[in-house]
Formats: structure tokens, C-alpha cells, sequence
């Protein structure tokens, strides 16, 4: 899966246990006990990841080009991720740790350690 739109991020997202299609904002959204894991955002080609301040400054810092924000979201726990990234595999990880940061301890058990 390459991220190309918002319909693979969430077909990805809703593969995680627990997970519903919602909306944040007004915009389409992934969640997992009513709590924010991905959604379209407010910026073209590009979509919201739920993320620590501290995840979202290694992932901006390590690869700009695929991760950044707005000032908008320079205060927010989460960044954006431009679609068509050319490591989907790091998008899925991005993706799966902002389900497991908000998943309940059983599911985490169930699922194994944080990615």
C-alpha cells in the first residue's frame, strides 16, 4: 500500500483492531475508543497523524519531505504526512503507534509490544 490517497490510509488504519471510521472536525477520520488516530486534515495531499511532540520531532527532522506541519499544528500532539510517501512502510508504523498510544492496555497485550 502506497498512501497515495486518504481511501489507503484509512482502508490501513481500519485494519487495526478496535477502529472505526469517524470524523474529526468536520473531516473524515480514523479513531479507536473515540480517540483520534488519522484524518484528512486541512492541507492538500497531505493528511493528520496523531503523534507525541516528541515523535513528531524526529519524524519532521528525519524526513521533511514526507512529514511536517503548519503552524497551526506546531502546538498539536500530530503532524502531517504527504501522500505518496516513498516509505509506506514508515507510514504504517506512524499510523499503528498512534492506534497503540490510544488503544487500551488488553489490546495492547493482544496486539504485542508498541511498533
Amino acid at each position: 500500500m502506497t498512501f497515495d490517497s486518504w481511501e489507503h490510509v484509512a482502508t490501513f488504519a481500519l485494519t487495526l483492531p478496535a477502529t472505526e471510521a469517524a470524523t474529526s472536525y468536520n473531516q473524515p477520520a480514523i479513531k479507536t475508543r473515540g480517540k483520534l488516530i488519522c484524518s484528512t486534515g486541512h492541507e492538500a495531499g497531505s493528511f493528520h497523524i496523531a503523534a507525541s511532540h516528541a515523535e513528531k520531532a524526529v519524524l519532521i527532522d528525519s524526513d521533511p519531505e514526507t512529514f511536517w506541519q503548519t503552524p497551526h499544528h506546531a502546538n498539536w500532539p500530530g503532524l502531517l504526512a504527504r501522500h505518496g510517501s516513498s516509505d509506506p512502510a514508515r507510514i504504517r508504523i506512524v499510523i499503528t503507534r498512534a492506534w497503540w498510544d490510544r488503544s487500551t492496555r488488553v489490546t495492547q497485550a493482544a496486539y504485542g509490544p508498541r511498533p
